[in-house]
């Protein structure tokens, strides 16, 4: 599948297509060892698997991702809400996490990254998502960048 560039809508945020979006992306991802998702509106995306903190059951969520060394990077942004995604949330409560890149399937530990690494990634990330950093103008929050070692 061919993902189109994402049409600007003015500013500096660009409207991502969301033909594959959520659970339809998890899905066709999964079936398919990532040759239906894993490039997403010019950018590549993983799926993190975490456990619900509160239902102790397995979440899916596709996630932009770049790779620092043999690290996997992820931002918590969602979209520069006023709260963390779900996700990230129930990663805080269990760093074991289970992350699917192409047909690839591992566990992982999860950590935030702090201090200069934080900047650093973030850096690399918004490079590959401009999106980013319109996202802090949205939120008042620290967005969270999420370092992902296997393991």
């Amino acid at each position: 599948m061919t993902e189109n560039p994402a049409p600007t809508t003015g500013g500096g945020y660009t409207a991502p297509d969301l033909a594959l979006f959520g659970a339809e992306h998890v899905r066709r991802y999964v079936e398919t060892g990532g040759a239906a998702g894993h490039s997403w509106n010019g950018v590549t995306c993983l799926v993190l698997w975490t456990t619900g903190r509160r239902t102790g059951q397995r979440r899916a969520t596709p996630l932009i991702y770049t790779q620092d060394g043999d690290r996997f990077v992820v931002i918590a942004s969602q979209g520069g809400a006023p709260a963390h995604p779900g996700w990230y949330h129930n990663l805080l409560a269990q760093p074991k996490v289970e992350v699917q890149v192409l047909a690839d399937r591992f566990t992982a530990t999860a950590r935030t990254a702090e201090g200069a690494e934080h900047e650093r990634l973030w850096s690399l990330m918004a490079q590959r998502w401009p999106n980013y950093n319109e996202y802090t103008k949205r939120t008042t929050r620290r967005i969270p960048v999420v370092v992902l070692e296997r393991g």
